[in-house]
This record gives C-alpha cells, structure tokens and sequence, in this order.
C-alpha cells in the first residue's frame, strides 16, 4: 500500500513539475532552509522593536504622582508648569483656575498639538480657538456670545477630567495718582481753608475800615461845637 502511494506521489511530481523526485525534494529542502534563515533574521528585529515599543507602552503607563496642589500663584510662575521640565507637573489654566493635565502629555506637551496653551491663562485662545502669541492670555474682554460658550465648554470638560490645583494671582495696576485714603485725607483741610480765610478776611476788615467810619460823626461833632463858640464870641 505504502509502495503504491510512493509511486503514484513520484508520477505526479513528474507530470506536474517536470522534475524528477531528487530534483524537486532537494529544491524544497532549500527552500525550507532559506525561508528559516531570513525568518530569523527579520524575526529578531521586529522581536526587538516589539520590545522597545512594549517598554515604551509600560513607561506611559506608569502611575502618575498625585496632583501637588500649588494654591495662588502669579502668571510668571504659572511658565513654570509648560512642560518643558520632566520632573514638574504640567498646568494650564482657564478663567483663572490652574488645572494638572500631565495625563494628557501627548496633547499640552512639548510636541503636542495644543502645547502652545500649557503654562498660560488660555481662555481667550481656547474661546476664539486661535493660536496666536496675542490670544495666549486670560482676558476675556470684547468676546462674542458664541465665543463664551465655546469657552464655558472647555471649561466643563477640564472641571470633570482635570484636577483643578490653584488658581492665578491677579495684579492690580499701579496709578500715580492720590490714593482714595489720601484724598479723604486732604478733603477736610482744603474744605477748611476757605472758611479760615472767609473768617480772617472779615474779622480783618472792620480792623481797616473801622477807623474812617467812626472819624466822620466825631469831626462833624467837633465842627458843631467850634461853630456854637464862635456864635458865642459874635455875641459877646
């Protein structure tokens, strides 16, 4: 039985190949061979990269440090947190409220397509969804209905992804102006300076007029009496 297939196995590797069955084994056999050999090689590189991609893989996914809370700080120190030092968390902040998104690295870091926003105030970017150096701010002034909300959006969406973790300190400008306090200050001393001289001015002026008012009824008295004397005299 086993003879017979060998046979018919020979007649068809003949009909069907041309070759005879040395031929055609010894061909198969080498064919084998070279298929293991740039198996093994192409096989252990792609191992390689598999692992290299599998560490990469752990490494992203290792737990993240709990979110450090940082309370009120200033814009300056907000820079801080763009990512750009490994060691620091990641921060962004909207409408003043500083949230962590170290999670989402691969967005706000450096090379992601929104890391121009870390370590900045972007509501006015992200309202208008402008990249613009002079959008990078946090001043909502002149923005449009629509523009509001699309801000109100991205903030619903950072308040129940992120942990919010401060907020930003805001400066008020300096003027060079008087003080509130100092105006209240000098209020009743100006109000006051009037009335003084009101009060020197007209305790002063009888002072100066007082004398030619009081030198006519006594020379008119003294003229009366010289004229009586002299009557008198023509009398006599």
């Amino acid at each position: 039985m086993a003879l017979q297939l060998w046979e018919t196995l020979k007649e068809s590797i003949t009909a069907y190949t041309g070759l005879s069955p040395a031929t055609f084994f010894t061909v198969l056999a080498l064919g084998l061979t070279l298929y293991y050999v740039v198996s093994s090689l192409f096989g252990s590189s792609d191992g390689g990269h598999a692992h290299d991609r599998s560490r990469g893989f752990e490494e992203q996914m290792e737990p993240l440090p709990p979110p450090v809370q940082l309370g009120e700080i200033t814009a300056e120190e907000l820079k801080l947190y763009d990512g750009s030092n490994s060691d620091k968390p990641l921060l962004m902040a909207i409408k003043g409220q500083i949230y962590d998104v170290t999670q989402s690295r691969m967005f706000y870091g450096p090379g992601g397509p929104y890391a121009l926003f870390a370590g900045k105030d972007a509501s006015r970017a992200l309202a208008k969804m402008s990249f613009e150096d002079k959008d990078l701010n946090g001043d909502l002034t002149g923005l449009g209905v629509f523009e509001m909300e699309a801000l109100q959006d991205w903030e619903y969406k950072f308040m129940s992804k992120y942990v919010k973790v401060g907020t930003v300190k805001t400066t008020v400008p300096v003027t060079d102006g008087p003080t509130p306090s100092e105006a209240t200050d000098a209020s009743p001393s100006d109000a006051a300076k009037p009335v003084e001289d009101a009060a020197e001015g007209h305790v002063a002026k009888p002072a100066e007029d007082g004398p030619s008012e009081t030198a006519a009824p006594k020379e008119t008295e003294e003229t009366t009496t010289a004229a009586a004397d002299v009557d008198v005299e023509k009398k006599v």
